[in-house]
């Protein structure tokens, strides 16, 4: 189960690289904005493993997962705000 699970995600880290890789600069804003559903989504599942808390390792992770998830959402929701100020007129990204 482990080795199945360390190679699939190796081939999703993999597969992740490859298709941002390749996205265009103007594709990036709507990209973001989906990347931050996903985010939004990640965080449902992590709060859910954490209140489980089935074992004491499943709540540490979980909360780890939490953390990482928040500070995603966070900073996607940050920088697509600020890509979208470029786009509008007689306004200033700083």
């Amino acid at each position: 189960m482990l080795i199945m699970s360390v190679t699939l995600f190796v081939l999703a880290t993999f597969l992740g690289y490859e298709l941002i890789s390749r996205v265009p600069p103007l594709l990036h804003t709507p990209l973001m904005s989906g990347a931050n559903a996903i985010s939004g989504i990640t965080l449902v599942g992590a709060v859910l493993v954490s209140g489980t808390g089935l074992t004491d390792l499943s709540a540490i992770l979980g909360l780890f997962a939490v953390i990482f998830a928040t500070i995603n959402l966070v900073g996607g929701f940050m920088v697509t705000s600020r890509m979208l100020k470029m786009f509008k007129k007689g306004t200033k990204t700083s």
